[in-house]
C-alpha cells in the first residue's frame, strides 16, 4: 500500500507565516521525527505506529486533555493510557514536549521528566527511555504497558476508581472527582482476549469516563491484519453497549476534536473510537507496509520522509523553535488553570467535609487509618477447624470494616472463596441495582480483564482484591506479573489450592500454580497453615504498600492449632518460623505450609512421644522468609541438620533448598485424580502415617 501526502510544510522557516495551525502542525511532525531518529539510533524499536498516530496523540493533549504538565500526581488529572506500548517514543516525545516534571520519592521536582538526551537513549541501558513504558520509572508514564491488551484492561480498573473516587467523595459544590480516562490502542489490542473481557466490563457498567481510541492500520508483524482479523470491530463494541465513532483520516484533527467532544458528552457508555491511519504516514516506500511496524526505517527512509515534511533532511532529534512553547501554552496553561482550582476547592472541602478530606490525604498519601487491624479476630484451638478461605473471609471483612478504600471481588466465585464484603453495595450504575461506591465488584468470569483491572485501580491508591480458584491463576499471570513489575499492594485471593479440591479433579487441582508465583519476582505468597496464620498474613499484607501479595486458601478445613501449646503466629510475618520444637538439637525437621502444616505436627507429637527430638517450621511464604537475615534463617533451619522433610501437595519444584541433598520432599510429582479428597490425600501420600515414615526415616 503506498500512501499520497500533501505539500509539506516546510518546518525550520515556517513559523512566521503559518500560524496556530502551521504550529500544530510542526510539533505533530517533531513527534513524528523524534520517533523515527529514536528508534533509528537504537537500530530497534517500533516507528511506524508512532508516527501514524502522532497527529491524535498530540491533538488529545494539546486540545482535550486534562493534565497539568508542572504536576503529574494531580489527583483529578485525566489519564493517558497508551496499550500499544510498543509505539513508546510517541509518549516519550510527548512528556518531553509538555515539559513533564519529574516525581523524586512521590515529589515532584522542578527538573524535566526527559531531556533530548534521554530520548537520544531510547532502548540503552539504564535510560528514562526504555522499550516499552514503564510505570515509576519514567514519570508521565501511567502504567506499564506492552503486553497487548495490558493497558486496555487498566484503563477500565482506572475509571472504575474514578467512579468510586466520585462516588464518595464528591459533594454538593465539590466535584473533585470528573476526569477521563483515553487509551490508545491497536490492532493487536483488539485480537487479544483480555480487551475484549475488558470491554464488556466497561460496556455492563456504562463507563462514561472511559474512552479508547483504536488505530486500525491493518498491519500487524506478518502483514496485513486480514492474514487473521477480518471481522466488524466497530460493530462488536457497539454490541458491547459502547458509543461508537470514526475518525476517517487519523490527520484531520479537527475531525477528532469533535469526535472527542461527543466522547466527553456521552455519560452513560464509554466511547470508541475507530480512527483509520495510516502506518508510517510520509514515508515514501514503507507507509502502510509491515516494514514500518517493528523495525527502523532506515538512513535513506528517514531522509526521503523528512523531505516530505519539509524538515532538515541531515539533522537528527531535532525541535524547531517554538513548539516546546507552544505545547506548554496549550496543554499546560489549560492543565495549571484546572490544577489551581482543584487545589482550592480540596483545601476548602477540608473545612467543609473534614472527615472525609482525612480519608482522602490517606489515599493519596498510601497511609492506612489508625486501628484499621483492631477488629482482626484470634481464633481458639480447633481440631475440627475452618477452611483457610473461610477464615479469610472473615479476616478480610474485619479488615474492610476499618480500611474503606478495600475493595474488590471475584471471577464469579464470591460465595466459594468467600470474598464478599458483608453490607457493602455492588460496584455497579443505578441501572443495574447498584452504586459506584459499592466495594463488591463481579468481573464475571473474566480472569485476565480483572488481573488487569485491579492493577489500574491500585494506581489510583486503592486497595483493589481480587479472587479465583488457584488453579485459574493461569489466566492472569500477564497483570499478576505486571503488577509486581509496577510494585503495586494488589492482594490475589486463591482458594481451592490443593488436590484438597477433591471431586473437581485434575482439571482443577493446582499443581505448578505456586512455582509460577514463586517464580514471579517482586510477589510474595503466603500458604497459611490455620485461622491464626491467615489473620496475621492479612495483617502483613494490608501494611506491605510495594508490591502484590497472592493468598494459597484451602477448600478443606484445616484445624486451628493450641497457641498455648505452639508459637504465636506471629512469626508469620518472617515468613517462616518454629511452629514446634525439642529440648535437645532436633534430628530431624518437619518443614509444611498451608494444609500440610497439621500433617507435620501430628508427625512431631509421633516422634516426641517416642522420645525423638523434631521441629516443627511453617513455612508459609518462601519470599519473606528469604529476605531475613541469614542469622535468622540458620537459626529456624541449622545447617548443622540434615535430616528434614519438606511437604506441601503441589510441584516439588524448589523445595530442595529447604529439603537439602539427604532430606525428602513429599509433594505431587503428577496431576491428580478425580475423588474424595481423603482418598486423594491417601493416594499421594499425604497422610500423617506418610509424613511419619519419612520422618523416621530421616532420623534412620
Amino acid at each position: 500500500m503506498r500512501a499520497s501526502f500533501p505539500t509539506p510544510l516546510r518546518a525550520p522557516n515556517g513559523l512566521e507565516a503559518g500560524g496556530t495551525a502551521n504550529l500544530d502542525n510542526l510539533c505533530i511532525n517533531t513527534i513524528r521525527t523524534l520517533s523515527m531518529d529514536g528508534v533509528q539510533k537504537a537500530n530497534s524499536g517500533h516507528p511506524g505506529t508512532a508516527m501514524a498516530l502522532a497527529p491524535v496523540a498530540y491533538t488529545l493533549w494539546q486540545d482535550v486533555l486534562n493534565y497539568d504538565p508542572a504536576d503529574p500526581l494531580w489527583p483529578n488529572r485525566d489519564r493517558f493510557v497508551l496499550s500499544i506500548g510498543h509505539a513508546s517514543m510517541l509518549l516519550y516525545s510527548l512528556i518531553y514536549l509538555a515539559g513533564v516534571r519529574q516525581v523524586k520519592n512521590g515529589k515532584v521536582t522542578n527538573e524535566p521528566s526527559l531531556t533530548i538526551a534521554d530520548l537520544e537513549q531510547f532502548r540503552q541501558l539504564d535510560s528514562k527511555t526504555p522499550g516499552h513504558p514503564e510505570y515509576g520509572h519514567t514519570t508521565g508514564v501511567e502504567t506499564t504497558t506492552g503486553p497487548l491488551g495490558q493497558g486496555c484492561g487498566n484503563s477500565v480498573g482506572m475509571a472504575m476508581a474514578e467512579k468510586w473516587l466520585a462516588a464518595r467523595f464528591n459533594k454538593p459544590g465539590f466535584e473533585l472527582f470528573n476526569h477521563h480516562v483515553y487509551t490508545l490502542c491497536g490492532d493487536g489490542d483488539m485480537m487479544e482476549g483480555i480487551s475484549s473481557e475488558a470491554a464488556s466490563t466497561a460496556g455492563h457498567l456504562k463507563l462514561g469516563n472511559l474512552v479508547w481510541m483504536y488505530d486500525a492500520n491493518r498491519i500487524s508483524i506478518e502483514g496485513s491484519t486480514d492474514l487473521a482479523l477480518t471481522e466488524d470491530v466497530a460493530a462488536r463494541f457497539a454490541a458491547y453497549g459502547w458509543q461508537v465513532l470514526v475518525l476517517k483520516d487519523a490527520n484531520d484533527t479537527a475531525a477528532l476534536k469533535d469526535l472527542l467532544a461527543q466522547a466527553k458528552a456521552e455519560t452513560e457508555r464509554p466511547t470508541f473510537i475507530l480512527v483509520h491511519s495510516v502506518i508510517a504516514w510520509g514515508a515514501p516506500h514503507k507507509a502502510g507496509t509491515a516494514a514500518a511496524h517493528g523495525e527502523p526505517l532506515g538512513v535513506e527512509e528517514i531522509r526521503e520522509t523528512k523531505k516530505a515534511y519539509g524538515w532538515p533532511e541531515d539533522q537528527s532529534f531535532y525541535v524547531p523553535d517554538g513548539v516546546q512553547a507552544h505545547l506548554q501554552d496549550g496543554m499546560g496553561t489549560r492543565g495549571a488553570k484546572a490544577r489551581a482550582a482543584w487545589e482550592k476547592l480540596f483545601n476548602d472541602y477540608h473545612t467543609a467535609h473534614p472527615e472525609l478530606a482525612a480519608e482522602l490525604d490517606a489515599i493519596l498519601g498510601g497511609k492506612l487509618p489508625e486501628g484499621w487491624d483492631a477488629q482482626i479476630p484470634v481464633y481458639d484451638a480447633s481440631e475440627k477447624g475452618i477452611a483457610s478461605r473461610a477464615s479469610s473471609g472473615e479476616v478480610l471483612n474485619a479488615v474492610a470494616g476499618r480500611l474503606p478504600w478495600l475493595l474488590g471481588g471475584s471471577a464469579d466465585l464470591a460465595p466459594s472463596t468467600k470474598t464478599n464484603l458483608k453490607g457493602e453495595q455492588s460496584f455497579q450504575p443505578a441501572a443495574w441495582n447498584g452504586s459506584y461506591g459499592g466495594r463488591n465488584i463481579h468481573f464475571g468470569v473474566r480472569e485476565h480483564a480483572m488481573g488487569a483491572i485491579v492493577n489500574g485501580m491500585a494506581l489510583y491508591g486503592l486497595r483493589p482484591f481480587c479472587a479465583g480458584f488457584l488453579i485459574f491463576s493461569d489466566y492472569m499471570k500477564a497483570p499478576i506479573r505486571l503488577s509486581a513489575l509496577m510494585h503495586q499492594p494488589v492482594t490475589y485471593i486463591f482458594t481451592h489450592d490443593s488436590i484438597g479440591v477433591g471431586e473437581d479433579g485434575p482439571t482443577h487441582q493446582p499443581i505448578e500454580q505456586l512455582v509460577q508465583l514463586r517464580a514471579t519476582p517482586g510477589m510474595t505468597i503466603f500458604r497459611p497453615g490455620d485461622a491464626n496464620e491467615v489473620a496475621e498474613v492479612w495483617r502483613y499484607l494490608i501494611a506491605k504498600q510495594d508490591g502484590p501479595v497472592a493468598l494459597a486458601l484451602s477448600r478443606q478445613n484445616l484445624p486451628t492449632l493450641d497457641r498455648t501449646r505452639f508459637a504465636p503466629a506471629s512469626g508469620v510475618a518472617k515468613g517462616g518460623y518454629i511452629l514446634a520444637d525439642s529440648k535437645e538439637t532436633p534430628k530431624v525437621i518437619l518443614i509444611a505450609s498451608g494444609s500440610e502444616l497439621s500433617l507435620a505436627v501430628s508427625a512431631y507429637e509421633a516422634l516426641t512421644k517416642d522420645g525423638i527430638s523434631a521441629r516443627v517450621v511453617s513455612l508459609p511464604s518462601w519470599e519473606v522468609f528469604e529476605s531475613q537475615p541469614q542469622s535468622y534463617r540458620d537459626t529456624v533451619l541449622p545447617p548443622s541438620v540434615t535430616g528434614r522433610v519438606t511437604i506441601e501437595a503441589g510441584s516439588p519444584i524448589g523445595w530442595d533448598r529447604y529439603a537439602g541433598p539427604t532430606g525428602e520432599i513429599i509433594a505431587m510429582r503428577g496431576f491428580g485424580a478425580s475423588a474424595p479428597a481423603g482418598q486423594l490425600a491417601k493416594k499421594f501420600g499425604f497422610t500423617p502415617e506418610a509424613v511419619l515414615e519419612a520422618a523416621r526415616r530421616q532420623v534412620g
